[in-house]
């Protein structure tokens, strides 16, 4: 049976520094593949490469091992260490400098261990969507280099589907795990429809431009950008305005802008005010994301209390993700304003990070699960071969000492006939028991040993007189 094997290094092994120096990018993986493809100790091979992690997983021959019943000793680990050897030459890195934090994983731990990571089981935050986009991409670039073949093919199509699986039959991709993503999805339970929202940026915080990005994504048009430099907000607005040809669009907008474009959605439009209006806007906008260096409250009870009243009780969301706040508390007093500072949304990712660890456990059991079927799928491979060459030696035999016989008799064709039909009869009974023997393969017994007990005793592996 082919030999599985998975080796890397992830977040929880290595820090970024030797991520960073044994990741691949899309080119580098392209002609490590080639160069692999003339190893001969190594007959299937893929390379998944992100910022949290680097992996490469390879089929090689069986390795050399001295069996006896219930035991495999391994002669060497060939194939592996080659591998080993080959990223150490190919990334220019001795292997002291990044042996501790690899982990290498054979059989049926490789197999688990991919599905987990297509799964996102093994993720930095569980239940993360961009991973299996990720590993399916690194597969396509495999076997696009025809570096992939039947083992490597079944196995990827099979963490495809359990990926889909998991997430079709846990939550584990429920809830939001971020601080920027848990504002929107109280955002949008405040606000039925987002697309008619508009928002207004106090600040030009990381994480205050990364909830109006969610924003937009969700269809929200209309922006106003408030900063205390004037030139910064007009920048910034740029940024998030799909109709300003702005070289600092940032990439992650230009797809948000694209995909309103797809789905017929309007275009974003951005505006910079100044930030002494923002008390003035009030009155036009439904969500403040606030995230100012100011020591003080950039927004009283007051000032949202006067606004409420030219609103006529339209709902406003305030997200505060400043520290120190820059929002009143009192704020929440206001009926249908609702304040959430970064303590609040904290709270809130946390509650949803135990939620989806309980998923999680769900999901382990669903990989568990595939994890057998592929293991037997993958022990068939052998099984077949085997049973249709003893199949046919057994029926080889008979047919030539059957035509023997028949030749030293002077039998009509109809006789000639039934004896045929009953030596066919008699190899099919014969061969009954030992195909159902090894096609029935236990849980606890050693299939590969008696796969080459049978391959030994009917001397399958020197039929050619090898």
């Amino acid at each position: 049976m082919s030999d599985i094997t998975l080796i890397g290094i992830n977040h929880k092994t290595a820090a970024v520094e030797l991520r960073e120096a044994l990741a691949f990018t899309s080119e580098e993986a392209t002609n490590a593949l080639n160069a692999l493809g003339n190893n001969t100790k190594i007959k299937e091979a893929m390379i998944f490469s992100t910022c949290n992690r680097m992996e490469i997983l390879f089929v090689s021959a069986p390795s050399k091992k001295i069996q006896s019943e219930g035991n495999n000793i391994e002669a060497g680990e060939d194939a592996t260490q080659s591998m080993i050897n080959f990223l150490s030459e190919y990334k220019n890195l001795p292997t002291t400098r990044f042996k501790d934090s690899l982990y290498i994983y054979k059989g049926s731990d490789a197999i688990k261990h991919l599905f987990r990571v297509a799964s996102s089981l093994d993720s930095m935050i569980i239940g993360e969507p961009q991973i299996l986009g990720q590993v399916k991409a690194a597969y396509r670039l495999a076997s696009a280099n025809k570096s992939s073949g039947v083992v490597i093919n079944r196995l990827m199509h099979k963490a495809f589907s359990i990926a889909k699986k998991v997430r079709r039959e846990t939550g584990i991709g429920d809830n939001a795990v971020s601080i920027s993503y848990a504002a929107i999805e109280l955002a949008n339970k405040i606000f039925s429809d987002l697309s008619e929202r508009k928002v207004m940026l106090l600040g030009a915080g990381e994480m205050a431009e990364l909830a109006v990005e969610h924003l937009i994504s969700h269809g929200v048009k209309n922006i106003v950008v408030a900063n205390r430099t004037f030139e910064n907000a007009v920048v910034l607005a740029d940024k998030f305005d799909s109709n300003k040809n702005s070289d600092k669009v940032s990439d992650k907008n230009r797809r948000c802008n694209a995909q309103n474009v797809e789905n017929n959605k309007p275009s974003v439009v951005a505006e910079a005010v100044r930030f002494e209006e923002r008390e003035q806007m009030l009155k036009d906008v439904d969500i403040i994301i606030s995230s100012t260096g100011s020591t003080e409250y950039v927004l009283t009870a007051v000032h949202v209390k006067k606004s409420m009243s030219l609103r006529k009780s339209r709902p406003l969301f305030f997200i505060d993700i400043a520290v120190p706040r820059d929002i009143d508390p009192a704020v929440n007093k206001i009926d249908n304003a609702y304040l959430y500072d970064i303590d609040d949304l904290q709270s809130i990712v946390d509650d949803n990070m135990d939620e989806r660890k309980k998923e999680a456990v769900k999901g382990e059991r669903l990989v568990d699960e595939a994890v057998i079927k592929f293991q037997r799928w993958l022990e068939n491979l052998d099984v077949v071969p085997t049973i249709v060459a003893i199949r046919e030696k057994i029926e080889t035999i008979t047919e030539l000492e059957t035509e023997k016989t028949l030749n030293s008799l002077h039998l009509g064709e109809e006789e000639q006939e039934a004896i045929k039909r009953m030596t066919r009869a008699i190899t099919s009974k014969i061969m009954h028991d030992p195909i159902r023997f090894l096609k029935n393969t236990g849980n606890h017994r050693n299939d590969t040993f008696y796969l080459n007990a049978a391959r030994e005793i009917f001397n399958i592996n020197n039929m050619n007189g090898d």
